[in-house]
């Protein structure tokens, strides 16, 4: 039951905006307390459903794949794919993190000084500013690098290394939980909620 319940659900605001994506077990919880619906597409439209109600859908209506199904002692519970929040009507702004997988996903893996793909465990992080030479650990002086790139920059400035930037970095504009909702089996039904030209799908898990 806790793989079921780690399922990716897709939350819309109350502009019906694609949000965040949360955990099944934390959808469920936002139904019983009433600050969200289910989302059902139904030959082209769309019905909403409480926590209740989505329990008798669930009863008259079981999923086809079992996994899809939350099975209790007196009852079996689909799990939602999209919910609603009723308290909820702006988009929220999330700080990207710094991080080393970040940084991987937006350099897509490629080494910012060769332009040549690698596994994770084959890059390094470089600051293309030495942080000897007063360079700070942001976005914008972070880059993929290779470990023979990297050994060849070394403490220097790329210049002084006779070394070129595929591209100048920068701070993604991509938010990486809405990048999850293009993936896997949920992307036919959450796809007409993404509005790709705003969320930027390249961050894989």
């Amino acid at each position: 039951m806790e793989a079921v319940l780690s399922e990716p659900v897709l939350v819309l605001n109350r502009l019906w905006q694609a949000v965040n994506v949360i955990a099944a077990k934390r959808a469920f919880s936002l139904l019983v307390s009433g600050n969200a619906q289910v989302v059902h597409s139904e030959s082209d439209d769309f019905r909403l459903y409480d926590a209740m109600d989505w329990l008798d859908f669930s009863k008259y209506n079981p999923a086809l794949n079992d996994d899809e199904m939350v099975h209790t002692v007196r009852q079996s519970i689909r799990i939602p794919k999209v919910i609603l929040l009723s308290v909820f009507d702006k988009v929220p702004t999330k700080e990207l993190k710094l991080t080393r997988k970040n940084v991987f996903e937006r350099d897509k893996q490629r080494c910012q000084y060769c332009g040549k793909r690698f596994e994770s465990e084959d890059l390094n992080l470089d600051h293309v500013i030495p942080r000897s030479h007063g360079g700070k650990t942001t976005w914008e002086n972070i880059v993929c690098s290779c470990i023979k790139c990297n050994s060849r920059k070394a403490n220097r400035l790329p210049h002084e290394a006779s070394m070129h930037l595929v591209r100048k970095p920068s701070r993604p504009s991509w938010r990486p939980v809405i990048s999850l909702a293009m993936k896997g089996p949920k992307q036919e039904e959450w796809k007409q909620f993404i509005d790709l030209a705003y969320w930027n799908v390249e961050l894989e898990k």
